[in-house]
């Protein structure tokens, strides 16, 4: 499985345990104190409940790894990295679609932010 970082496709470096969170999971039994690395799966690239609970966790102090994992698209990579995901797990079928081309074309994820030009900034 490639891991889609800022600088494309990678190998998985991670060695330690990994809490797995479904979309589905209530945001209020959220803990973000006691893990390393927590992986949220994505069913659906249209399923971003997801990207909401990457948010919550960071905004509950969570400073571990986080990583998004299934059906996300290249095009929803800088949405993932702005929501707080550090990584996105896909599968090879979905990297032979979407090749790294296309998801070092997100990887400035900080540039282009809407609601920087909003404020001017």
């Amino acid at each position: 499985m490639p891991i889609v970082t800022d600088t494309g496709f990678a190998q998985d470096t991670h060695n330690g345990p990994i809490r797995d969170l479904p979309s589905d999971t209530a945001p209020e039994t959220l803990d973000a104190s006691i893990d390393d690395m927590i992986r949220i799966d994505f069913p659906s690239f249209a399923d971003g409940r997801g990207f909401t609970l990457a948010r919550l966790l960071r905004l509950r102090g969570f400073t571990g790894r986080l990583r998004a994992k299934g059906h996300v698209i290249a095009d929803q990579y800088a949405m993932a990295r702005r929501s707080g995901f550090d990584e996105v797990e896909i599968d090879e079928a979905l990297a032979a679609r979407q090749p790294e081309e296309q998801w070092l074309a997100r990887a400035d994820w900080q540039a282009h932010d809407y609601q920087s030009r909003l404020r001017g900034a």
